[in-house]
Parts: structure tokens; C-alpha cells; sequence
């Protein structure tokens, strides 16, 4: 493989707190290696569009602690087709770039592999997704600022719903993976929750719920993933009133779970996964996902990081059980 010389960089699909302190780490490890970096703008509508412009030290300095993508984000239909693609190579040309470094899920694992196997450019993609499903990984760029900034939401519910003796639901995000759902129902202390990995009873959590009413509790929280079976939190709500006839309050987190000021263990990760991206360049790794997984860092090929989701431990659903009685 040639000397790296020029590489650009890119953040695609949903915003995820901490891609900000992840352009800050490529753009930084890849200048201190002699790289020289450009940033495009509005993801892969970016690269065809051809709105990639330099980038150095002072363009990232004061966004470690910022949520968002300085680099913005943008939906690309075009980018899954042939024409799209050669457009953004093209491009890609122009600039005479060597690599390309794409930030975020699996959406975006899926174009920057779709890239290089048709144009033969290296690529090495950063995990950045809320959802925290990216198969080579435990942790994904989002995840803990998303988490916190659902628990924070949450503490402060539980304080009416006690006030009041109410029931609440609370849906978070989590089309297809419950990740956010299980790591806040724990934390919280919530009384269930409902996740897409596994066939929801409603029956038995309305039975938890009237157990804890006759123990004398005040309040009850259920946490609910927006892809989980029952159909949402609205649902759910509907049917624990009807069933129960205790005030049943409905809350959507929704998109405030992808801002906030990025959390310490946000950012640290965020300035590893940068480093180890470049790392992996600067020693022949491509079409690559970096990663960490049981403390180590990892390298996982494209094509496997978005062959399947990570699962969520059995442990953890068995603990939660036992937690929530």
C-alpha cells in the first residue's frame, strides 16, 4: 500500500454526541504523522457534492466538549448507487486523497464499504451510534452521552410520578436494539423494560406493576425501546391504563438523547478511536472498523462490522430481572 500523504474525513447519518471530539482526534494524530487532512462537509452528499475543504489544529480547537457534527451530516440516496459513488470518486481524485475515515454507524460502515470495494480506496470507518449495535464492538461513539442524558430525563420523572402515584412510560430510542433501554432501566431503577431483542408480556408487567402498588409503592417507571413489539411507548401506555385504570403518563425522550455536552468517557473514546484510525493507516490497516472490546481495541473488517448487530448479554437481561422486583 502507498504512504499515506492526504486523507479526508467525514461524519454520516444520525448525529451521535462525541463525533466532535472524534474529528478533533483524527484530524489531530493525522497532522502530528505529517498527514494532511480535509474535512467534507454534509457526509456522503458532501463527497459528491464535492464540499471538502481543508482542515488543520485550529479548525478543531474548543469542540471536544461540543455535541453535534462540525461537519454536519446529510442523507445521500444517490451515494448507493453506481453513479453516486463514481461522482464522490471523482472527487475523491481531485483532492488527491489516499483514505478515507468515515464516522458512524452502520448505514455509513455500509457506503464507505460499497466505496471501496468499487473504487479501491481505503477506508477505515469509527463507530458513532446512540444505538451502540456495531458488530466488533462494545462501545459506539453516543452511547454514554445518550445514556446519561436519558437518566438525567428519567431521575426527574420519577420525582412527579412519586408525587403524583402514577404510573410512567418512557420510550427512548432504539429502533432495532435495546441497548439504550436496558443500560437506563437499570440505571434509573426502572420497574420494566421493553426491548426489541426480546418478546414483550404485557400481562406480566402489569402484574409486577399492581404487585408493587400492594407492597405500597408510589410510582413506577417502564422504560420502552420505540422498535420494541408491543408498538412503542404510546401503546404501551394505553394499554397499562386500560388494564389497570392507574394515571398513566407517556413521556418520548425522542432527539434529545443525541445532544449534550459529551460525557468524559465520550470523549476519551472518541480520542482513541481517532488515534487508533490513524494508527491502523499509518500500518497498511484498511477496510477496517476500530473498536474496543473487553478493554482491548480492536480491528474489524468492514464487511463483518455490518454483517450483523452486537446482542445484548443474556447477563444483563437476567440481572435486570432480579433488580426490578
Amino acid at each position: 500500500m502507498p504512504k499515506i500523504k492526504k486523507i479526508a474525513v467525514l461524519t454520516s447519518g444520525g448525529d451521535a454526541s462525541g463525533m466532535n471530539p472524534t474529528i478533533r482526534s483524527v484530524v489531530r494524530c493525522a497532522i502530528y504523522n505529517g498527514i494532511e487532512v480535509m474535512g467534507v462537509y454534509n457526509g456522503y452528499q458532501g463527497l459528491m457534492d464535492d464540499e471538502i475543504l481543508p482542515m488543520d489544529v485550529s479548525t478543531v480547537g474548543g469542540i471536544i466538549s461540543r455535541g453535534g457534527t462540525m461537519l454536519y451530516s446529510a442523507r445521500a440516496p444517490e451515494f448507493i448507487h453506481a453513479e453516486g459513488i463514481k461522482k464522490a470518486a471523482d472527487n475523491f481524485r481531485k483532492h488527491n486523497l489516499d483514505a478515507l475515515i468515515t464516522i458512524g454507524g452502520d448505514g455509513t460502515f455500509k457506503g464507505a464499504l460499497d466505496f471501496s470495494v468499487i473504487c479501491d480506496f481505503p477506508v477505515i470507518g469509527i463507530p458513532a451510534t446512540i444505538d451502540n449495535d456495531i458488530n466488533g464492538t462494545d462501545y459506539t461513539i453516543g452511547y454514554d452521552t445518550a445514556v446519561n442524558v436519558a437518566m438525567d430525563a428519567i431521575d426527574k420523572l420519577r420525582d412527579t410520578a412519586t408525587s403524583h402515584g402514577r404510573c410512567f412510560v418512557v420510550e427512548v430510542m432504539g429502533r432495532h436494539a435495546g441497548y439504550i433501554a436496558m443500560e437506563v432501566g437499570v440505571a434509573s431503577g426502572a420497574e420494566e423494560v421493553l426491548i426489541p431483542e426480546t418478546p414483550t408480556k404485557i400481562n406480566e408487567v402489569i402484574d409486577k406493576i399492581e404487585q408493587g402498588r400492594s407492597r405500597g409503592k408510589k410510582s413506577s417507571i417502564i422504560i420502552v425501546a420505540e422498535g420494541d413489539d408491543t408498538g412503542g411507548g404510546a401503546k404501551t401506555c394505553e394499554m397499562i391504563e386500560g388494564k389497570t385504570g392507574y394515571p398513566t403518563r407517556l413521556t418520548i425522550l425522542g432527539h434529545m438523547q443525541r445532544g449534550g455536552v459529551p460525557t468524559a468517557q465520550e470523549r476519551l473514546m472518541a480520542s482513541r478511536f481517532g488515534y487508533m484510525a490513524i494508527k491502523a493507516l499509518l500500518e497498511g490497516k484498511y477496510n477496517i472498523a476500530v473498536g474496543t472490546y473487553q478493554g482491548k481495541n480492536t480491528f474489524t473488517e468492514l464487511k463483518e462490522a455490518v454483517r450483523k448487530k452486537q446482542e445484548i448479554p443474556f447477563e444483563d437481561i437476567e440481572m435486570l430481572k432480579q433488580l426490578s422486583i
